[in-house]
């Protein structure tokens, strides 16, 4: 099978890291160094820090720096990191896009404005100003958590401006990505759900942030390219057999799910910062009986 062709920094499985932390719920930077570089000798193309996945609400201004500065030594090459700056201001925004910048990152991750439910003109100008960072900005569509919904009339407007080169769409509308090619067919389209991860890639995603890639990272990867290379002899069983783990990115629990499966798969998962408390015992039992049955499967 033909690997993807990937032309772009912000192209292919770019994984939003999840971030491991101690017993104290301190940051473990060396384990979160030797997790980045597993996951791109597995398979995975970069990795997106400072993401919900990665907890990024619950760290410091220092500690998010910290973050990042382990990303890009640990990938080796900073084209391969797209830290999350997502902030309640766009001056904060900015200063995360230009320490990212400072770094050697090749890309950063928005959200639009989460402190209220922002209107046109405020995303039109939030996005602008991250974008005088200088880095590629992507923008993230989630409109389940931030309430503000990133149309493909929106996104192609941010696009026609200058301010984003892509988006991570994860409002689960699989239908907005042909109106987004037709708004605005350079825009490029990543898949931000797990679970449509498919359904995007025929309708042209060239890009996945991932969320279980952390526990599975060498099987998703041949997921990923069979996708984009509409190989579906090989994408459709895959798919199938995963998709029980997979639709746990998008629920409320996917930080405590996914730490869950990489613990089973032997990664340093662990605990996760307050206000998350861990999985209640149903939860618990499905997705270590999902995780298990993967592993035995020979997924890895």
């Amino acid at each position: 099978m033909a690997l993807a062709p990937r032309t772009r920094p912000w192209h292919g499985i770019m994984v939003a890291t999840a971030l491991p932390l101690r017993d104290d719920l301190s940051v473990d930077h060396d384990a979160y160094a030797e997790h980045v570089a597993w996951l791109i000798a597995n398979g995975c193309d970069g990795v997106v820090p400072n993401g919900s996945l990665g907890e990024y609400q619950t760290l410091t201004d220092e500690e998010r720096a910290e973050v990042v500065r382990t990303a890009v030594e640990a990938a080796g090459d900073g084209a391969r990191v797209m830290p999350g700056v997502s902030a309640y201001g766009s001056a904060q925004a900015r200063r995360f896009a230009d320490q990212a910048a400072e770094a050697g990152a090749g890309s950063v991750l928005l959200l639009p404005p989460n402190a209220y439910r922002a209107d046109e003109r405020a995303v039109l100008a939030h996005y602008a100003e991250v974008a005088r960072c200088g880095l590629p900005v992507v923008a993230y569509n989630n409109p389940h958590d931030t309430r503000v919904d990133l149309t493909p009339a929106l996104l192609a407007r941010l696009h026609h401006e200058g301010s984003i080169v892509a988006v991570k769409e994860f409002s689960g509308d699989v239908r907005r990505a042909y109106e987004l090619a037709e708004l605005a067919p350079s825009l490029d389209l990543l898949a931000g759900a797990d679970d449509v991860l498919l359904e995007l890639a025929a309708a042209g995603a060239v890009g996945w942030i991932a969320g279980y890639p952390n526990a599975l990272p060498a099987t998703c990867a041949t997921l990923y390219h069979a996708a984009v290379t509409r190989d579906l002899q090989t994408a459709l069983p895959l798919y199938s057999s995963l998709h029980p783990l997979l639709r746990w990115d998008t629920r409320t629990e996917f930080v405590q799910a996914i730490k869950l499966s990489m613990d089973l798969a032997g990664r340093s998962g662990g605990p996760c910062r307050p206000p998350r408390l861990p999985l209640e015992a149903e939860q618990e039992a499905a997705v270590r009986a999902a995780t298990e049955k993967a592993l035995a499967a020979g997924h890895m």
